[in-house]
């Protein structure tokens, strides 16, 4: 939205300097941006003589300011005082009466934003940081996606080393980011004793020697305690389980900061995770690649895995190396899988993960189209090597690109790729080699079940200022020469997290990923056939009810749909049945909890969507997605200071991968698969059919693959107004008290002082429902295109 504030600092910029020899005049759109802020950095360089002007508030900019004294109300350039006063309004602050007259309102702004920053001298004058900072783009209050942690150590930092030469005032806007990360490495060079003017924020033998003079451990107290869980904050939350553990910041290591530390090493597969600082934590929380010399138990290299190779690398205590599936024409790297190489691989107690890279190493190289070319090539080279279903490919971005670019190239990249194996039939899943950055935008916006980071090219801008991916698989930390007996070649070792992607040990097997989750079913339903037998009830109903019963079994859900029949629970226990934790997806590669989408299917069975009036909700729904909407909602309601739109909150928590939410991809997954289940069985499906069809048997159709257009057609009637409408009704309807106060408490257990919907704008509610409509019809049109493409 444009400004007029805004508007009327371009203009007279623009008109005051555009004779200026090398002014570049910037938009005049009523829109702050990098343009404008340059413009009025080479009008202050104007007005200080400096020449030539440059697009950079340089040591130059810095130290003509510093000569001429702070900036305040006896400041004689009228013109320095306008220019103060319109970056106050770019920075959304009142600048006073735009006139150059540095008046109460300007230096009061002042005063404000130094607070804002961190900043706590009393004084209302603009020193040359102070001046600096205006010039930039930072912010410093909350912005959308902040968190009050974060904010609370930039404020931190920025009031302790203001005063430091080498630091500069960095944002308070409550994101993590490479300048955040930079001033955070400068704040240890200072309390390490590294001279002003030689801290850098790198991460270099100096601080190392430095950080191993400081092991932190419980009980400690001070201001390494304090950098160390500044650290900390900028790296939680960390998975746990299904559960997201963050930490705060402090100046006394308690045990609260000791649990969270055991939790991040282990997120992390640190060596020892006994919840002390050490130097690895230290280096794991502070640089991509870690400590690169502790061992791994990954590896990849673009030379040939012999049985050889395979055995010493198995002996150094490897057990995955990463194989490359595919080299370009023109290529003289020789990199791809050689026949028989697999053979060598798996006799030598080796699993291997493929990566396939085509060039990928400039921005042009990233399009949809290219994605899903090399999908198609990527599938094709697979298949001929024999990889068995539901193996993860890693599509790699052997380049640093920035956010910018990760949005306009890199994700509509893999999401061609996401469409290219849909349309060969989903035999693969989808993973991503690149930064952090990259790996984190691209499995939240297309989906890449597993992240392969590039860790070791820690100067990318995508590794400074970003944790490790929610759904990292392998960490590239370090590149060496590999040698056994008169033998060597290049390798890098690959840290690989427990429980992600395994990779593979064999080839050219008929499996499934639902297999497992198949033979499970396969003990239950013909035990509940036998139950019915001798016992009144329905087998597919005594399926779903066994499944759930020990998650969702309990006194909320009984009110919703019912008990589980205890006695078949026991009669079936009696028989050597266990319930089902989870399976991997065969289509998107993901998790899902088997108890949670036969706990939908249950809902939807039991309590079938009405005939007459399809936007009629009611307990089915609420087993499913209508349940997760409202915890959805109320996580809205909880970090509403940070996304005030509830539409932006939902566009940037519903059905992700690596988000922490309670409503993530493989919940809306369970949600749709559950419904359709459902439908099909109440529709004379036998349970156990309808689930192998559903998910292949083995094969390659499957009706997982069109998941989300049959929900969207099945259950919403294919509109999307009938979602937005729907989502509202299930927000809103007061007609059945169980839903209703079912739906208070799920809001309130989360955020106990929420907005009930009911009592929240319209405008306000049909934006959070909206954008749940606008992200679900989004997932049917992905289908659609890998099915047309």
């Amino acid at each position: 939205m444009a400004d007029d504030r805004v508007l009327a600092a371009q203009k007279w910029v623009n008109a005051t300097y555009a004779a200026v020899p090398g002014y570049v005049r910037c938009p005049e759109d009523g829109r702050t941006g990098w343009s404008t802020m340059f413009s009025l950095t080479m009008a202050l360089q104007a007005e200080l003589g400096i020449t030539p002007l440059v697009a950079g508030f340089g040591p130059g900019t810095l130290a003509k300011l510093a000569a001429r004294g702070d900036i305040g109300a006896n400041e004689p350039n009228a013109n320095i005082k306008r220019i103060v006063q319109h970056a106050l309004f770019c920075k959304g602050y009142w600048g006073g009466d735009g006139n150059g007259n540095y008046d109460l309102a300007t230096a009061k702004s002042v005063g404000k934003l130094k607070v804002d920053a961190g900043i706590e001298n009393s004084d209302l004058l603009v020193q040359p940081k102070i001046f600096k900072a205006l010039l930039t783009m930072d912010a410093y209050v909350s912005v959308e996606g902040g968190t009050d942690k974060v904010r609370e150590v930039q404020r931190w930092l920025n009031g302790r080393y203001f005063g430091k030469s080498s630091f500069f005032i960095g944002p308070a806007d409550g994101v993590y980011s490479r300048d955040v990360q930079k001033s955070l490495m400068k704040a240890i060079q200072y309390e390490i004793g590294i001279p002003d003017d030689q801290a850098t924020g790198s991460f270099g033998p100096g601080t190392q020697a430095g950080l191993k003079q400081h092991v932190m451990q419980e009980g400690d107290s001070g201001i390494f305690v304090q950098l160390f869980s500044a650290a900390c904050v900028f790296n939680s939350p960390v998975i746990k389980g299904t559960s997201n553990v963050a930490t705060t910041f402090r100046s006394t290591f308690d045990s609260k900061l000791t649990e969270f530390v055991k939790i991040f090493q282990a997120f992390s597969e640190l060596d020892s995770q006994d919840g002390r600082g050490d130097y690895r934590t230290w280096a794991q929380l502070l640089v991509s690649t870690g400590d690169p010399e502790r061992s791994t138990l990954g590896c990849d290299t673009r030379f040939r895995i012999t049985r050889s190779r395979g055995d010493a690398l198995y002996k150094a205590g490897y057990r995955y190396v990463g194989r490359y599936l595919f080299d370009p024409p023109g290529s003289t790297l020789d990199k791809n899988i050689k026949d028989g190489e697999l053979d060598d691989i798996f006799a030598a107690g080796l699993r291997v993960f493929p990566i396939y890279q085509d060039n990928a190493r400039r921005l042009v190289d990233f399009t949809y189209e290219q994605g899903f070319s090399h999908a198609l090539n990527a599938h094709e080279r697979a298949e001929s090597y024999g990889f068995n279903r539901g193996t993860t490919i890693y599509f790699a971005v052997d380049y640093d690109a920035t956010t910018e670019e990760i949005t306009s190239n890199i994700v509509p990249y893999f999401q061609g790729i996401k469409a290219g194996l849909a349309n060969k039939g989903a035999l693969y899943v989808h993973g991503v080699y690149g930064s952090r950055n990259v790996c984190t935008q691209v499995s939240q916006h297309a989906d890449a079940a597993y992240s392969f980071v590039s860790g070791m090219s820690w100067g990318f801008s995508g590794n400074l200022g970003f944790p490790l991916p929610p759904n990292w698989a392998f960490n590239q930390i370090k590149e060496f020469k590999f040698s056994s007996g008169g033998d060597s070649f290049d390798l890098d070792n690959d840290a690989h997290r427990q429980g992600s992607d395994e990779g593979q040990n064999s080839v050219r097997k008929t499996v499934n990923p639902a297999d497992d989750f198949i033979k499970y079913l396969e003990v239950v339903f013909p035990l509940a056939m036998q139950y019915t037998n001798t016992e009144a009830g329905d087998p597919n109903r005594l399926t779903m009810e066994y499944a759930r019963h020990k998650g969702y079994g309990g006194a909320q859900w009984a009110a919703l749909i019912g008990y589980p029949n205890d006695a078949f629970i026991k009669f079936a226990d009696s028989h050597g049945a266990n319930v089902f934790d989870a399976f991997k997806d065969p289509v998107t590669g993901v998790t899902l909890g088997a108890e949670h989408l036969l706990a939908t299917a249950n809902g939807h069975y039991v309590k079938p969507q009405s005939n007459s009036n399809i936007r009629t909700v009611g307990a089915g729904d609420v087993a499913g997605w209508g349940g997760d909407l409202m915890t959805l909602y109320g996580e809205w309601q909880r970090d509403i200071k940070s996304y005030p739109s509830g539409g932006a909150y939902v566009h940037a928590k519903f059905a992700k991968i690596g988000v922490q939410s309670t409503f993530p991809l493989d919940d809306l997954i369970e949600d749709a698969d559950g419904y359709l289940i459902a439908r099909r069985v109440e529709q004379g499906g036998q349970f156990l059919d309808v689930a192998r069809e559903h998910y292949g048997k083995g094969e390659r159709d499957m009706g997982a693959l069109t998941r989300f257009r049959d929900f969207f057609e099945m259950r919403f009637g294919g509109s999307v107004d009938n979602v937005a409408a729907m989502a509202k009704g299930m927000l809103t309807m007061f007609s059945d008290p169980t839903i209703s106060a079912g739906r208070w408490y799920l809001i309130t257990q989360i955020a106990p002082h929420a907005t009930m919907p009911l009592d929240l704008p319209e405008a306000q509610l049909m934006e959070f429902c909206q954008a749940f409509a606008d992200e679900l019809h989004d997932r049917v049109m992905q289908e659609a295109n890998a099915k047309g493409a």
